[in-house]
């Protein structure tokens, strides 16, 4: 895997970077994680404020559950210092901005400190299926079309992160999350051992293992970065297009996960899921299957996980050949 690039800024030729002592010195530290529906938004915010509290600071945390079904806005306030008095960030006051989706990381820039703030981001993209009516990969849609580039002028600290990937190739996409908490930390003066301590006490016991891989690789990735040459005109990192290439649709389903909640049967755009004799999911009309992930997104056990397999070169060329 290519790594993104990122990019910074600074006055002075001094890097712009809030520390947790910072904190002594002003009130508070203002931390604030956005995200999409379960990709783990809270368990960022809590093990950032678990930590802060066990090392003497005042600690207010506000967050939204209401979208935490899967696939709606999800964000969380996390404030820390000698004395902090309002759970809520202010629109322009936030330290730090951790994206776990590239939209969302958008949308919450104004809440950012236009001076000094850092803006953390996954360069994810989590398209609504319904965000146009034609939901093959590659169609229009109705998505941020802001590149890094465009982004890096608006904050004066910034790094876009393939996250997902990163914790796709540990074996585990869901450690992204994780992965953007070591690079939290790189601009926070609690040490790693610290960090590492905290987040096993957030994280499933079976996958501790993994999640520190994730938060080292993390960490290790902005430290890299904060090495590096920095580049004027480098883009913070590239954002694939979807893939407009021929593909096919491929459901994986884990029968013993399924629950038989009927969502995904229910909200299909396409209507081809069904329940079977057992009541497990199964996909009833593969041809019909756009691969919009819908079903994905809202299964509450992650039961379902959608594939598109591109097709082969040569097949595609082929006259008459179908995706």
């Amino acid at each position: 895997m290519s790594r993104p690039t990122a990019s910074t800024s600074s006055i002075e030729g001094e890097p712009l970077r809030p520390t947790a002592s910072a904190a002594k010195a002003r009130e508070p530290m203002n931390v604030l994680i956005v995200g999409v529906g379960g990709q783990g938004v809270i368990m960022v915010s809590k093990a950032l404020a678990s930590l802060a509290q066990s090392k003497g600071y005042q600690v207010k945390q506000s967050e939204v559950h209401g979208m935490a079904k899967r696939g709606g806005t999800v964000f969380s306030h996390v404030r820390f210092g000698p004395q902090v008095w309002s759970p809520t960030i202010p629109k322009g006051e936030a330290d730090i901005l951790v994206a776990l989706e590239w939209a969302e990381g958008l949308r919450w820039l104004p809440f950012l400190k236009a001076e000094t703030g850092i803006f953390i981001c996954d360069t994810k993209r989590i398209v609504p299926p319904f965000a146009c009516l034609n939901r093959r990969p590659g169609a229009p849609l109705r998505y941020s079309r802001e590149t890094p580039a465009e982004v890096r002028a608006h904050v004066a600290e910034g790094y876009a992160i393939d996250a997902t990937r990163m914790a796709e190739e540990l074996g585990n996409e869901r450690a992204a999350n994780v992965v953007l908490i070591g690079a939290l930390s790189t601009a926070l003066e609690f040490s790693a051992a610290d960090w590492e301590q905290a987040l096993a006490q957030f994280v499933p016991k079976k996958t501790i293992a993994v999640n520190l891989d994730a938060f080292r690789l993390g960490r290790n990735w902005i430290e890299e970065e904060r090495t590096a040459v920095d580049d004027a005109e480098a883009p913070l990192a590239h954002i694939p297009a979807p893939a407009a290439a021929p593909y096919n649709v491929r459901l994986e389903i884990t029968p013993a996960w399924c629950k038989s909640c009927d969502i995904c049967v229910k909200l299909c755009p396409e209507r081809c899921l069904r329940l079977n004799q057992e009541r497990i999911v199964e996909l009833a009309q593969p041809e019909k299957c756009t691969g919009c992930r819908l079903c994905e997104l809202l299964c509450p056990d992650f039961a379902i996980r959608v594939h598109l397999d591109a097709v082969a070169k040569e097949v595609a060329a082929m006259p008459g050949a179908k995706a």
